[in-house]
């Protein structure tokens, strides 16, 4: 009885995430969420499966931002990020830097939030690219 409560609970969840409401509860879904365009529903998607320790669900979400080419310059620095995020925590510190780099072609003025930018993993490679991409 309770497999089937939780398999009915969790396929909820699923349609209330992939429809962009992030909410802890059902009903926290507010009108901005719930009109946002397929872009931003896979963007949040993508952020949340990080958030969650699903690095590859994470980048098949972000790298499907990414292909779309419909995706705004704000955006595709966000996936960048997290990608090079996912890259630096897997001890793949050359495609982090990669995508860092990737991001701050975008956008020149890019920078980490001050408790991104102190992570021990990602912010020394974050500041590496950020100081050669300013030379």
């Amino acid at each position: 009885m309770i497999s089937r409560i939780r398999r009915v609970f969790l396929g909820g969840l699923t349609v209330l995430l992939i429809s962009g409401c992030q909410g802890m509860h059902p009903f926290s879904c507010d009108a901005s969420q719930a009109n946002s365009t397929p872009t931003d529903k896979k963007l949040n998607y993508g952020v949340l499966s990080y958030e969650e320790g699903n690095y590859q669900a994470s980048i098949t979400a972000l790298q499907s931002v990414l292909d779309t080419g419909l995706s705004g310059k704000p955006e595709q620095v966000k996936a960048y990020k997290y990608l090079a995020f996912i890259q630096c925590v897997s001890g793949r510190e050359a495609m982090c830097r990669d995508y860092f780099k990737k991001a701050l072609e975008i956008d020149p003025n890019f920078n980490l939030d001050s408790a991104e930018a102190g992570h021990p993993i990602w912010g020394p490679a974050f500041r590496s690219v950020k100081s050669k991409f300013s030379k």
